[in-house]
């Protein structure tokens, strides 16, 4: 029995490995079909450029072609009758066709170099795109394999789990719970509640101020408990926003991520938001799309109270039957080493994403901002149109 127990173990770690090692490997490729894509842009803007420049020096060969031609005419013809010429008119009509000639020249030898480096830029973008696209099919095929390979360690850890997992399982689940009932009371004690006990003693002033001093000072005050209604009517919103985005019901995951983003980029004065979407955005099932949200939103939020960043990006990309997502910021980074057991937000970000079966990659120094990767599977998560 022990033998057997320790041939599983190490079965499971060969396989563990085997898939860690897949994930970064699909993960590595993507990073290299991005930095692909943006060096594909640059190429494509320095073509243009180039394309342009060498228009306009076809123009002004044409043009000192045409001068060159004259002068040269010019030329033969005081050669051939000099007698009628003076010396300073036969020397003129020298330097004049020389300098266009050595113009002209050197204005054929740029636009020859400018040819060839059209030629070049243009078989260097074939290039890159043939790399990007085949980036992708490999991102695809890997993202099989590693399903597959995730598919047989969810069956062989069921066979595994015990009694134990369980339960440790379902204790981390209730401490959830509990904490997020503790910030719930926390946020609702420290807003709403606040500003409602204001409420009540601002109306109470606004009587005695009517029976002392009249309606005029009591309408001032009056106007002032409206401020603090709404106050109190948008702290409530919020809690409930952050309790669960409705638009997410009606609109879906990417004008609803638009939505909020957009809203946050607006309150942080400080920061801005940077959010890219690529490919055909799909629908997920209710429970997927929240947490795909709650990543996004947690990830932000990080970046913004931790980071100190002045500008984040996200974006998304739909593959074939992966979505991959990307924040990354420009803050002040943190050491992984340091907070990997008592970051409690990376932890439960983790939590999420292995239920959704996808991986979660962070990259981070001090200094040098934070770019956090998610890849989640699409398959039997998108609902079917």
């Amino acid at each position: 029995m022990m033998n057997d127990a320790i041939d599983i173990k190490a079965l499971d770690a060969i396989f563990n490995s085997v898939v860690r090692t897949i994930n970064q490997s699909k993960n590595d490729i993507f990073i290299i079909s991005e930095q692909s894509r943006q060096s594909f842009e640059e190429m494509k803007k320095e073509l243009e450029i180039v394309k342009t420049d060498i228009y306009d020096l076809i123009k002004e060969n044409d043009y000192y072609e045409g001068l060159s031609r004259r002068a040269r005419q010019r030329l033969a013809d005081v050669s051939k009758n000099f007698m009628h010429y003076s010396e300073p008119q036969v020397k003129e009509a020298y330097e004049v066709a020389n300098k266009l000639h050595v113009r002209l020249s050197v204005n054929q030898m740029k636009e020859r170099q400018l040819r060839q480096r059209r030629d070049e830029l243009e078989r260097r973008l074939a290039a890159l795109l043939e790399t990007i696209q085949r980036a992708d099919q490999l991102v695809n095929q890997v993202a099989v394999v590693s399903n597959y390979l995730t598919s047989d360690l969810k069956n062989v850890g069921e066979a595994l789990e015990t009694a134990k997992h369980k339960q440790d399982f379902a204790i981390r689940i209730i401490e959830a719970q509990e904490e997020e009932r503790k910030r719930l009371s926390r946020d609702i004690h420290d807003g709403p509640a606040q500003m409602l006990a204001h409420v009540l003693l601002r109306a109470g002033l606004i009587e005695k101020t009517y029976e002392e001093k009249g309606a005029e000072p009591a309408l001032e005050e009056l106007s002032e408990l409206k401020g603090t209604v709404r106050d109190a009517l948008s702290e409530v919103r919020r809690i409930i926003y952050d309790l669960r985005p409705m638009a997410l019901d009606d609109l879906g995951l990417i004008p609803t991520l638009k939505k909020y983003l957009t809203k946050v980029d607006n309150l942080e004065q400080e920061t801005d938001i940077h959010f890219q979407n690529y490919g055909n955005a799909r629908r997920f099932h209710t429970n997927i799309e929240v947490s795909v949200f709650r990543l996004v939103q947690e990830s932000v939020s990080n970046a913004l109270k931790h980071g100190q960043a002045k500008d984040i990006w996200v974006k998304i990309e739909w593959l074939h039957d992966i979505m991959n997502i990307i924040i990354k910021d420009n803050g002040i980074g943190f050491d992984k080493n340091e907070v990997k057991d008592k970051s409690f937000g990376l932890i439960g970000m983790r939590e999420r994403v292995d239920l959704l079966k996808g991986s979660m990659t962070v990259n981070a120094r001090p200094g040098s901002g934070t770019m956090i990767h998610f890849t989640i599977p699409l398959e039997n998560n998108v609902i079917e149109d």
